[in-house]
């Protein structure tokens, strides 16, 4: 089965990328060295990093059950930044998001990883899982809140390129058992 290419929360809509949202992805979240402190993947240097991206995002869309996921107010259609699947197997999946600065603060990541949770649950993922650097306390805040369970005896090393790139850090893994 098949994610919905759109779905909408309270406040949120959440679509898939398409090709004319590079100005905006760039732009808002993706070559913010702030936004991108914590992420596993480098920040975008130039428009065709994004385009690259979008590209990929179809791809993954294409090949998998769902994908990546633009996360955008219902009130004006501002872009706040992104969400979505990358698919390990056809039913186990990972998740993050990443929101423009100014969207912080406002329980949007909450919003987006729940509406994800349910379309996790629509299309059969079993287990969907998230990264989440230590010292990025925000962000697992919203994992646990949205009850994503901690494995304590498990750690992942991941690179965050933006903090520093080629090495491998621990990274807590966090669960969510469908």
């Amino acid at each position: 089965m098949k994610a919905p290419l759109r779905v909408e929360t309270d406040r949120l809509i959440l679509g898939a990328p398409e090709p004319a949202d590079a100005a905006a992805v760039f732009e808002r979240y993706a070559n913010d060295p702030d936004v991108t402190r914590f992420v596993s993947w480098p920040r975008h240097q130039s428009i065709n990093d994004t385009e690259a991206f979008l590209k990929f995002s179809a791809q993954e869309w294409e090949r998998w059950p769902g994908g990546p996921y633009m996360i955008r107010s219902r009130i004006d259609g501002r872009l706040l930044g992104g969400t979505g699947f990358g698919f390990e197997g056809p039913s186990d999946a990972i998740t993050g998001y990443v929101l423009a600065r100014d969207a912080w603060g406002y329980g949007y990541a909450t919003e987006a990883l729940k509406a994800v949770i349910e379309i996790a649950r629509v299309i059969g993922v079993a287990c969907l899982s998230a990264t989440c650097h230590p010292q990025h306390r925000a962000s697992w805040h919203v994992l646990e809140k949205c009850g994503f369970v901690r494995n304590a005896r498990a750690h992942r090393q991941v690179e965050f390129p933006n903090l520093a790139p080629g090495m491998l850090q621990d990274a807590f893994v966090y669960r969510f058992v469908l």
